[in-house]
């Protein structure tokens, strides 16, 4: 479905500020996989998502997504095909206009109303309904006034309104209470089982690492050091995966943000 073959980035090269940020890095994602990865900070998780979004050219390597080669895609048109949400609540959606109108864009009729049928707006009433936040009340207010838990649901909705062939979630419940990160973290893994979408997750929580989805990466320096996933990783504990990442990277996981989560 994805495959990421020897890829290489290297930010401000040739420079005293040169940071070789991805190294040889290749990856399968099959259809259906919903990948948790995990690493510290400054390990190239989101210069891997970066990578595959084309938000940047990568200096070596090939990005393949359905067996055509994207590498030189520009990331609008790969936006057609990629749902993306940060952990930011207020990126991935238009704060000042409504929760029909960034719908309606998201549905790709142009952000334009009145090129919503009175169909497809009872359609986006009842997906609202599933989220349990009372949106499907509230569809002309501006996105701007809702809370981060909301904004965050809503874009997760957003994202997935096409059904795109691969999501990616960059921490996209670190900046949200506990009780609110928990509650989208279960409705990310409803519309992702229901749909039957291909995942990657980035993730601070070892212990969601391991209990979300099927498979679970670790990073450094980037590189992948450790991949799992059926029996083996249905046997791990956080315990198990510290000294995994000890075996792999030769040295101990150093991130209070992790470790505490």
């Amino acid at each position: 479905m994805l495959k990421l073959e020897h890829i290489d980035k290297t930010f401000n090269p040739g420079t005293p500020d040169a940071k070789r940020a991805i190294e040889d890095l290749s990856l399968h994602v099959r259809p259906g996989d919903f990948i948790s990865i995990i690493g510290a900070n400054g390990a190239g998780k989101s210069t891997l998502f970066n990578a595959i979004c084309g938000s940047f050219p990568v200096d070596a390597g090939r990005v393949l997504l359905d067996g055509h080669d994207v590498t030189l895609l520009p990331e609008h048109k790969r936006a057609k095909v990629i749902g993306r949400l940060f952990q930011d609540p207020m990126r991935g959606s238009a704060p000042n206009m409504s929760i029909e109108e960034n719908l309606v864009l998201a549905a790709g009729n142009g952000g334009w109303l009145s090129r919503a049928t009175r169909k497809e707006k009872q359609g986006f009433r009842d997906r609202l309904a599933l989220l349990d936040m009372g949106l499907e009340d509230r569809m002309k207010q501006p996105v701007g006034l809702l809370s981060g838990g909301q904004r965050q649901a809503l874009t997760l909705m957003m994202a997935t309104l096409s059904m795109p062939k691969l999501l990616l979630l960059d921490e996209h419940t670190a900046a949200l209470d506990p009780g609110t990160a928990e509650k989208v973290l279960a409705l990310t893994t409803k519309i992702v089982a229901e749909n039957h979408l291909t995942c990657l997750m980035i993730t601070h929580n070892m212990q969601s690492a391991l209990d979300l989805g099927n498979r679970t990466i670790m990073m450094d320096q980037g590189h992948i050091v450790f991949d799992t996933e059926g029996d083996e990783r249905a046997s791990l504990t956080v315990d198990d995966l510290l000294e995994k990442f000890r075996e792999a990277s030769g040295k101990k996981l150093d991130n209070d943000r992790m470790l505490l989560a």
